[in-house]
Formats: C-alpha cells, sequence, structure tokens
C-alpha cells in the first residue's frame, strides 16, 4: 500500500480542503430517524445498526468533499460485538466512498499488547483489508515501547499513526503543561524522532501528532517544533476554535500556508447541525451538508485557499 502520508497529501490536494469529519454517534443526539438506538428494550443488533446506518448516511455527505473521516471506537464498543460489527461495515463503507480512515482508538499500553492492538486496526489478520484504518490514534504515556510496534506496522502496511501531543480537553493541561520542558513538547520531540524514517515522497510523516485547535497559541510553535508532521486538530466548532485559530499549524517554514499540513476535525458541528438554531426545521441530512459547506467554506478562505 502506498505511503499513508503520502495518500492523505493526495486526498486534501483533491478535495482542496483540510476537513476531517468525526464520526461519533452519541446516540442522545442523533436524529430522530435513528432513535432505535436510544431505545434500552431494543435488540442490541439492531441498537448497534442504527448508528452503523447513521455514519453511512453521513459518508454520504461526506463523499468527494472531504479527504477522511475519523470514527470514534467508544461509540461503537458501546453494543459489544455488534458494534464491532457496524465498526467494521463503517470503515468499509468510508473505503468504499474513497475516504482515508482515521480510526480514533487512542490506544497504548505494553509492547505485546501494542503489538497487538498495531494488528487488529492497522495489518488484520486475513480477509479483513476492507475493515482496517488508515491510520489510528495512539496515547504515548507508557513510552517509546508502546508506539513501536505500531511503528512497525506503518512500514510494513503503508499506514500512519497520530500521537496525542497537546489535546483540546478541559484537563490536558494536567499533565501535558507540567514539567520544564512540558510534557507535550517532550512527546513532540519524540514524534519527530519516531517519524524520521517514515517520511514519504510528499514530505511528510506517517507519523502524526493530535494538537488541540483549541490552543491557537501554541499551534506555531508545534508546527515549528514538527515540520514534517501532519497535524490533527480537534476543537473546531462545538469545543470553541474557529478558522482563524487553525492556520498557524498550516505555516510552511517560509510563512506560506500548506494545506497538507493538518487535517482540522469537526463532529457535533456536522453530525448533529439539525439541532442548531441556525438550521432548525431542515432535515437533518439538508442541515449536516449545510454544516459541511460552511466547513469547508470557513477553513479554506482563512487559509486562502479556494474550495472545490
Amino acid at each position: 500500500m502506498k505511503h499513508f502520508a503520502d495518500r492523505l497529501a493526495a486526498a486534501i490536494e483533491r478535495c482542496a480542503n483540510p476537513c476531517l469529519i468525526g464520526l461519533d454517534p452519541h446516540i442522545d443526539l442523533l436524529p430522530d430517524e435513528f432513535a432505535l438506538a436510544r431505545d434500552r428494550n431494543a435488540p442490541r443488533a439492531a441498537r448497534a445498526r442504527a448508528i452503523g446506518d447513521f455514519c453511512c448516511d453521513v459518508i454520504a455527505l461526506c463523499r468527494g468533499r472531504v479527504p477522511a473521516v475519523k470514527p470514534q471506537s467508544a461509540f461503537f464498543e458501546l453494543f459489544g460485538a455488534d458494534g464491532v460489527a457496524q465498526w467494521e461495515r463503517v470503515v468499509a463503507a468510508a473505503h468504499a466512498a474513497e475516504l482515508l480512515v482515521i480510526g480514533d482508538v487512542k490506544r497504548g499500553d505494553i509492547a505485546s499488547t501494542a503489538a497487538a492492538y498495531a494488528t487488529a486496526f492497522l495489518e488484520g489478520v486475513g480477509g479483513d483489508a476492507e475493515s482496517l484504518c488508515d491510520a489510528v490514534t495512539l496515547s504515548p504515556f507508557l513510552g517509546a515501547d508502546s508506539i513501536e510496534p505500531f511503528l512497525g506496522a506503518c512500514q510494513r502496511t503503508g499506514t500512519g499513526i497520530y500521537v496525542l501531543v497537546r489535546t483540546s480537553n478541559k484537563g490536558s493541561a494536567d499533565f501535558q503543561r507540567h514539567g520544564a520542558p512540558q510534557l507535550s513538547q517532550r512527546i513532540a520531540e519524540r514524534v519527530v524522532e519516531w517519524g524520521r524514517g517514515l517520511i514519504g515522497e510528499s514530505g511528510w510523516s506517517s507519523v502524526g501528532a493530535v494538537v488541540g485547535a483549541t490552543h491557537a497559541a501554541e499551534l506555531r510553535e508545534f508546527r515549528e517544533s514538527m515540520p514534517n508532521t501532519p497535524l490533527l486538530l480537534p476543537g473546531y466548532g462545538a469545543q470553541g476554535a474557529g478558522a482563524a485559530d487553525i492556520v498557524d499549524a498550516f505555516r510552511s517554514s517560509s510563512g506560506a500556508t500548506q494545506l497538507a499540513g493538518a487535517l482540522v476535525n469537526s463532529s457535533r458541528g456536522v453530525l448533529f447541525a439539525h439541532r442548531d438554531a441556525a438550521h432548525k426545521g431542515k432535515p437533518w441530512r439538508d442541515a449536516s451538508r449545510a454544516a459541511l459547506e460552511h466547513m469547508i467554506a470557513d477553513l479554506t478562505g482563512a487559509l486562502g485557499a479556494t474550495a472545490k
């Protein structure tokens, strides 16, 4: 398989935007059409099927418009084996729609367990290629030996990883800003080290970093310290970050913007746009489509690009 960062750069160029849509099917927020997912009296398989149906409909809206989607495994795992089956269905549907899939799994464990996770999400055990991810998110808290099995998988399969560096949640500063240098800065240094052997023809590494768009003041520093690292930026939209906050994540050493430098994630802002006052009365698909188009225009406008 072609190098992940090269595939990502090509997908961003093809779509002319850096939008990443998070597939986080919160059962309490789903449109009424999928209310079965909330029914505790319904069979588990039927409830899981409802979230799979919803995500597949969102994928249809995204097809040809954005480079990638990011399913969050927790919302599928809620439904046990039935949920895992729907996870695989959704990943396969995204691939069929020519979208890259970043599995938001945030795994991090000792080496032997990490190797099993790497196989589960990136390599497979045979006959499951369509339901494997193109990249996954990882927690580095256990150290380098928890990451190395994934680096090997990336070398063998042309896949990628995104390491948590500076996350967008409210409690992120508890540990990530501790120490001198701060823990997040130390992790960023290791991300660069891990990524040196996985730089593609595009000039980008298949070892990426998760840096919250809610930390706009820190983005330029992280971009400068990780010049070949693709960034994943959560926090746009529902968490409060706007298009102007993310521009520094896309700056090259010359100061010019480069679309391939990062992906900007929106989940609730697109999936559940029908709940926003701005889209009141619209069918949920129309509301999500309008929110998606607004996101594309907002980001490309801020970055000085022209959307297709």
